[in-house]
């Protein structure tokens, strides 16, 4: 007797755990369920990204022999849940001895997977997800014992063990970390390279048209479109990025410019996190280019540091931290979002490009992530868990286990350090230095206090000395806080004065 084998939605992967193994008699089930869709509100070309995808893929297990039972948003009988769509499966083929799946990648829908062994009448099998560089097992032995889980010094292991940029024994080039080269500002004589951006086939275009009649009230738009749905189309953007565009990542990594919402960034992660690409191959044709001298080693570290590197990382620290990680709230902020992180309609520039073009592509790079949008929700003390449903939200790459210590720990501070030596927190200053929106915003960017004032500079102040008692023991806070201290206190009265009305207005005070 066969098997079923549940494939999700972020499982595109034909070396998945749950397809090992397999029998004629085997049955593969693949189901679009409204519950996935909206257990929070989705970006609607999210929602139309993974469906197409999984219908792309469904079609390639179908041309290599599998029996596929696939079950579309719109079929007559779709139960909208996983729960619903395994039990229908099993009562329409009798015959099936039990249940396998590749664990899912979020703790709320493996929670439910583990009850599953109880409500089916045959055995149910959850297995490892192997398409990860570092198994779970040995990130916890990592972490057990150590007072600090930082990142670089787990980055290092994962190099020793790959062999990425190794020479020997010795990192390529003499140093782990070529951070210090990756923080230009972009020059108004260079213009970001043409992006490989393939326009929707037929499959696509019907899940397209489906998305936008059930889900007309989602965040984001459809148009323009800008994924590949096929495996093929996933690993013709990989080629384009590695052999066009992966030389200037490493300059412009940290730049932010008008209109540009891609500038050298690889846009693969979204086909990486869903399984259409694995993560490995990419960083080894990475190194590649490098070692064929078409590609700074500054370009090609920054790069896989960000695959092998945060990726593995962060996945091991939500998998070793979670449930609890995600209720954590160190600098106790519980301000409700500000209607501006949905409409994007507000007057600062940086705040504005950054929404707009989440809104449009579903997509912004991690500086527009963690240093306009996150950065704004750190010093105005939002309620991390509103900021983190935005961000799983919002972006076609985000699934929990990356977001969230992502959003929680780098960007709010939540965790308490967990992940990150000091908060990632900046005034405006720091967006003048890496993009040109402060040019043409309505706030002045020099100015602390008045109308014209920056927002992000009296807020950042207010955010220092409000939460001195929790943040002025750091080390690396010493410096900060020093300035702090020569203030003259009239204008830093001032300044948490003007942070006071702002946040008391729901940050609508001049937008």
């Amino acid at each position: 007797m066969g098997v079923l084998r549940l494939v999700l939605g972020d499982q595109l992967s034909p070396e998945l755990s749950s397809l090992r193994d397999g029998q004629s008699s085997d049955v593969i089930l693949m189901a679009e369920v409204s519950e996935e869709a909206t257990y929070v509100r989705h970006h609607k070309k999210k929602i139309a990204f993974l469906f197409a995808a999984m219908r792309h893929f469904a079609a390639e297990l179908c041309a290599a022999g599998h029996d596929v039972r696939y079950v579309k948003l719109d079929d007559a009988g779709n139960t909208g849940s996983l729960r619903g769509e395994v039990a229908r499966a099993l009562d329409a083929m009798p015959g099936l001895s039990g249940v396998v799946v590749t664990k899912p990648g979020e703790w709320r829908l493996l929670t439910d997977m583990e009850t599953w062994r109880d409500l089916f009448p045959v055995p149910v099998e959850l297995r490892e997800d192997t398409r990860f560089i570092v198994p779970l097992t040995e990130f916890f032995a990592w972490a057990k014992g150590r007072k600090q889980l930082r990142m670089e010094f787990f980055y290092r292991d994962v190099r020793r063990r790959t062999g990425l940029l190794m020479d020997g024994e010795e990192p390529a080039g003499g140093q782990w970390n070529f951070d210090h080269d990756n923080r230009k500002r972009l020059p108004k004589s260079l213009t970001p390279p043409p992006r490989f951006l393939p326009e929707p086939d037929g499959l696509t275009r019907e899940v397209i048209d489906l998305v936008a009649a059930r889900f007309p009230d989602h965040f984001g738009d459809l148009e323009p479109w800008g994924f590949a749905t096929t495996r093929a189309g996933a690993e013709a953007a990989r080629d384009h990025f590695i052999g066009e565009i992966l030389a200037g990542f490493g300059d412009w990594q940290d730049a932010m410019a008008k209109g540009e919402p891609w500038m050298w960034h690889s846009l693969l992660s979204v086909y990486i996190n869903c399984g259409l690409l694995d993560p490995l191959d990419v960083c080894c044709r990475a190194e590649a280019e490098w070692r064929a001298g078409r590609a700074p080693l500054n370009s090609v570290e920054g790069f896989i540091r960000q695959i092998i590197g945060w990726r593995e990382y962060v996945r091991g620290i939500y998998w070793l931290k979670m449930p609890a990680y995600a209720q954590t709230n160190t600098l106790d902020a519980h301000r409700p979002l500000p209607e501006f992180y949905w409409t994007g309609e507000t007057r600062m520039r940086c705040m504005a490009e950054a929404i707009a073009q989440t809104k449009r592509h579903a997509y912004a790079h991690h500086i527009q992530r963690l240093m306009v949008t996150g950065n704004f929700a750190l010093i105005a003390g939002l309620d991390p868990a509103r900021v983190n449903e935005w961000y799983l939200s919002v972006y076609a790459d985000a699934y929990e286990w990356v977001e969230l210590p992502n959003t929680h720990g780098m960007a709010l501070h939540a965790d308490g350090g967990l992940m990150a030596s000091k908060p990632y927190a900046a005034s405006g200053n720091y967006i003048n230095k890496m993009s040109d929106y402060c040019g043409s915003c309505a706030y002045d960017v020099n100015a602390k206090t008045g109308p014209k004032a920056c927002p992000f500079n009296y807020l950042y102040w207010d955010f220092i000395a409000r939460n001195r008692e929790s943040l002025a023991g750091n080390p690396r806070m010493a410096l900060i806080y020093k300035a702090l201290d020569r203030l003259d206190p009239a204008a830093l009265t001032a300044m948490r004065g003007e942070a006071s009305a702002y946040l008391a207005s729901g940050c609508r005070a001049g937008s």
